[in-house]
């Protein structure tokens, strides 16, 4: 009888153990993994990118005394638009040269919204013209769970004109949704279309 009690006990404490490493992990709350990002965020978040560029433009308007509110205006945009929260950002954006083509930090990002780091040679992509229209046209987004990649063109409009875009550039964005459910750019890649040789 001890003997048929043991292996008994035995065979159950290992269905346990068997179980324990077959079963999926429970979720530790507060821990819950990010929701599916849909193409309609996806838009949304381009189009805020646009009015978060349009802001700093605005909050400068053509004058230096400006700059102060303008780089506050900057910096709360690049906080709700990009995931530095997540890791590095991989942002390569238009008009940048070595040894500074490519960022990896907020301060790199700022930078090129409104020139204020020696460091960098920018000239302050926000400051440059008084933007006031930006328009994301997508030629296809690609969806993988809490993560979309999107490419197409970015038309930006200046005060006054907005029958032309004073400037058309190719960008290509990804995206993350992250644990709150916020949808955050990190990578942000944005070139000159090129005219042929």
């Amino acid at each position: 009888m001890k003997h048929a009690t043991r292996r008994a006990l035995t065979a159950s404490l290992f269905g346990l153990a068997l179980a324990a490493t077959t079963a999926p992990a429970l979720a530790v709350a507060g821990d819950a993994a990010p929701q599916q990002i849909t193409e309609a965020e996806v838009l949304a978040a381009a189009d805020a990118w646009g009015r978060g560029l349009v802001s700093i433009s605005v909050a400068y308007n053509g004058k230096r005394e400006n700059l102060p509110r303008a780089k506050a205006v900057a910096s709360a945009f690049i906080d709700r638009a990009y995931g530095y929260n997540l890791g590095p950002v991989l942002f390569k954006p238009t008009l940048t040269t070595k040894p500074h083509v490519f960022r990896l930090t907020k301060e790199g990002a700022l930078s090129y919204f409104v020139d204020d780091d020696p460091e960098y040679n920018d000239d302050g992509f926000a400051l440059k013209e008084p933007w006031r229209r930006v328009v994301f046209k997508p030629v296809g987004i690609q969806i993988n769970g809490a993560v979309a990649s999107t490419m197409g063109t970015v038309e930006l409009y200046v005060k006054g004109q907005d029958d032309k875009p004073a400037v058309v550039v190719d960008k290509t964005w990804v995206f993350k949704k992250d644990d709150k459910g916020v949808v955050r750019i990190i990578v942000h890649h944005s070139s000159l279309q090129f005219n042929g040789y």
